[in-house]
């Protein structure tokens, strides 16, 4: 790459930026435009095109489907490290995505789990590998690595904005796999984009192990494709005796076990950490602390994943959505969080800094504490429109658009604080550990999600307010425990710059 290209710059960043900017901006756009179609699509009746499903199996599926998307993140982000460089598992993932939404589009049962399934394999290459190309960007780190990243986080709430815009009202108003097909070309737009301007990236992304290296090396990478290759081949048996019936698998039962074992994951992990991670006693009193967070932070995001269950079922039942002459689509409600976010992240971005600046910055779990409170008091507005719906009414949009607001303002506090407490308080030979932990966390929250969803019953609307209220009692009461214990949890930890 010649000099003149190198030094080209993009909004006062490297040009190579813009090639992953709108690589994401693609990605999300497909990735909320199809989720904000999918539980309506499976729950609607089949003469109308949809599913026939019942909630709670259709819940399962979206809890499942939302959760696996995270835990492939996993092994996607270890095959680019080990197998492929971060710049050839984008281009794969994407490719592998762009193909999933086209199997969505087409009318088969079959087809739509297939696509379901290339979906979470294919964002499991490209999510995680993206943004560790971004960090790559900035070797010099500081305020323009992180201005960078804002400006990445913002391709992100573009697409997540424009995805259900589009496909919700393509599925809705024309057809819904048409509808998933609008997900897909934004996907395939995305990757053309990327493979036009991939020479900006330079040696961006590329496996150092594609230079010149030694017989050793290629032949342990060659070993290390076999269990990649084996799970490959073995998860391509499992869908094979799905789809011919001698394997019977069920969403709910399958979602249910799946909470166990994330559970159990993260209890191993711990418990391991805790009892062989020698860890000297300001590593175990922090590690502590991320065990509490970890478990605020599934609980957070079992009430904040209903947007595209629960609260997305009740826009589309329970909602008046008529305004100047146009009903306006349910998944057009699921734009509003990254809009929210696009509007509020500067703002909560400099609240933090002036209230440090006078010495008054929340704590972490404070911080915390703020969000599941948020979360409830925003599904305490959807108790007040559940009873009003009860009395046999529509609920007005306003309740639905005060409730995303404040569940956005409670991410703020929530989901970039604890990425950030994990990477300053885990011990420095496990950040990378910690921070896969981490993220089941909002695997388990998704799953929990999906399950919650299931207990509303259409046919038994009066008992939707109290639903409601446990979800607000759940987030509520976690939210005073750690207001409670925030002084004794704040002398677990040491001072950190």
């Amino acid at each position: 790459m010649s000099d003149s290209k190198l030094n080209q710059t993009w909004l006062g960043h490297p040009v190579s930026l813009s090639t992953l900017f709108f690589t994401e901006l693609w990605e999300r756009f497909s990735y909320y435009g199809m989720r904000a179609l999918l539980v309506l699509f499976m729950v609607d009746k089949v003469q109308d095109g949809g599913m026939g499903m019942n909630d709670e199996m259709a819940t399962s599926i979206y809890g499942l489907y939302t959760a696996f998307v995270y835990l492939a993140c996993l092994p996607g982000g270890w095959i680019a490290d080990r197998l492929l460089g971060a710049r050839k598992a984008v281009w794969v993932g994407g490719l592998i995505i762009a193909a999933g939404h086209f199997a969505l589009a087409v009318p088969s049962q079959s087809a739509f789990f297939i696509g379901l399934l290339l979906v979470i394999i294919g964002t499991g290459f490209l999510k995680p590998n993206v943004s560790a190309m971004v960090g790559q960007l900035y070797p010099e780190g500081g305020a323009r690595r992180d201005a960078g990243f804002t400006l990445f986080y913002m391709g992100i709430n573009m697409g997540a904005f424009l995805g259900p815009l589009i496909c919700s009202y393509l599925g809705e108003n024309v057809n819904w796999h048409i509808g998933f097909g609008a997900a897909g070309i934004g996907m395939l737009l995305g990757v053309i984009q990327y493979w036009m301007t991939s020479h900006r990236l330079g040696d961006t992304g590329l496996l150092a192990a594609h230079s010149p290296a030694s017989k050793e090396s290629r032949a342990g990478m060659d070993r290390a494709w076999y269990p990649v290759i084996g799970f490959f081949v073995v998860l391509t048996i499992v869908v094979a005796l799905a789809f011919s019936g001698i394997l019977k698998v069920n969403a709910l039962t399958l979602a249910q076990n799946t909470t166990y074992v994330i559970v159990g994951l993260a209890v191993v992990f711990f418990v391991y950490i805790f009892t062989f991670g020698k860890l000297n006693p300001t590593e175990f009193r922090q590690t502590l602390v991320i065990v509490v967070l970890f478990i605020a932070s599934a609980i957070f995001w079992s009430g904040f994943e209903q947007a595209g269950s629960s609260l997305n079922l009740f826009a589309e039942r329970h909602t008046n959505r008529l305004a100047f002459g146009f009903e306006i689509p349910s998944g057009w409600f699921q734009s509003l969080n990254p809009f929210y976010i696009v509007v509020f992240a500067p703002v909560f971005a400099s609240l933090w800094i002036s209230l440090a600046k006078r010495q008054l910055d929340p704590s972490m779990p404070a911080k915390f504490a703020l969000g599941l409170l948020l979360l409830g008091l925003g599904f305490l507005l959807m108790v007040g429109a559940a009873k009003w719906v009860t009395a046999g009414n529509q609920a007005a949009p306003y309740w639905l658009i005060l409730t995303y607001l404040l569940h956005t303002m409670g991410e703020l506090c929530v989901s970039p604080v604890g990425l950030s407490s994990v990477t300053k308080l885990a011990p420095k030979r496990f950040v990378g550990q910690m921070m896969g932990i981490w993220f089941l966390a909002t695997s388990l929250g998704n799953l929990i999600a999906g399950l919650m969803a299931g207990r509303f019953n259409p046919e038994a609307i009066n008992e939707m307010p109290d639903l409601f209220l446990q979800i607000v009692m759940t987030a509520i009461g976690a939210a005073v425990l750690l207001i409670l214990f925030t002084r004794r949890i704040k002398k677990l930890l040491v001072k950190m710059d």
